[in-house]
């Protein structure tokens, strides 16, 4: 799925909700826990919930790396399952030196095809240069996060400019809004409209909505641009709405309540 696939969905669906299938084992309700294929089985079940009311879903490789090889296979299983009407994310957050960084790439959009994997950008050019090769793919940099490190290094001035503003204006010039987007996080919702000065045309995937306190009505009116722009992503919230056997009818009501929320929001 490209951008302008990415932009019609959004369009006919009235949504612009990503759902993060942040699937900790731990937290799967109890019929589940125990199944050997329980962690597909859930993110299945979700899928089926709230396919209607979303347009894209990210993976944090995370919560599958740490299973090994079983949640691998949950991983890739769910990958396929996701509706190719449906944008994938891979959240990752790789990054590394030119050949390595040709290696994840490798590995998020060939052997595992994701259509965007997020990035670090913090080596610079040639770390992320291998993602952005690929057509029709996309290269998700962080940009300035939504957790409290952020601090430390994003919003520190460097060179007369906050560092996070430094590596949008440079990230954007190495590729397009075709092949770039940018990680915003929802709490960090003050900045939306300075960073739309710097990237107006780029998409941004902003995490921090619900369980973390970002309001989803601050990011569409800062963020939204004429093409909508944002991919809100809320994982916490709509996955693990409710712990017991109704987990996926919960999961579809509050993605349900994103979407005609977010329908407002476009139509103005």
């Amino acid at each position: 799925m490209n951008k302008q696939q990415l932009v019609a969905a959004i369009q006919s669906s009235k949504s612009y909700l990503c759902v993060g299938l942040d699937t900790d084992i731990s937290k799967l309700p109890a019929h589940l826990k125990q199944h050997p294929d329980g962690v597909f089985l859930f993110n299945k079940a979700i899928i089926d919930a709230t396919k209607a009311s979303c347009v894209s879903y990210k993976i944090n490789t995370a919560f599958y790396e740490s299973m090994g090889l079983k949640g691998w296979e949950a991983m890739e299983k769910t990958l396929h399952y996701i509706p190719d009407t449906h944008f994938t994310i891979a959240d990752a957050k790789r990054g590394d030196i030119g050949n390595t960084s040709a290696q994840y790439a490798r590995t998020f959009f060939e052997t595992l095809p994701f259509d965007a994997v997020t990035v670090a950008p913090y080596m610079g050019e040639d770390s992320v240069r291998p993602f952005l090769e690929y057509e029709n793919k996309v290269a998700i940099v962080l940009g300035l996060t939504s957790n409290k490190g952020a601090e430390d290094f994003e919003l520190q001035q460097a060179g007369g400019e906050k560092l996070y503003e430094k590596v949008l204006r440079t990230v954007s010039s190495w590729g397009t809004s075709d092949n770039l987007m940018f990680v915003v996080g929802a709490t960090q919702a003050s900045e939306l409209a300075n960073i739309r000065n710097i990237v107006p045309e780029h998409f941004l995937l902003v995490p921090g909505v619900g369980a973390q306190g970002g309001s989803l009505k601050e990011v569409s009116s800062y963020g939204m641009n004429a093409q909508c722009g944002l991919l809100v992503n809320a994982s916490r919230a709509v996955i693990y709405a409710s712990s017991g056997e109704d987990f996926a009818v919960r999961a579809q009501q509050v993605s349900e309540e994103y979407q005609q929320e977010m329908a407002l929001y476009l139509n103005k």
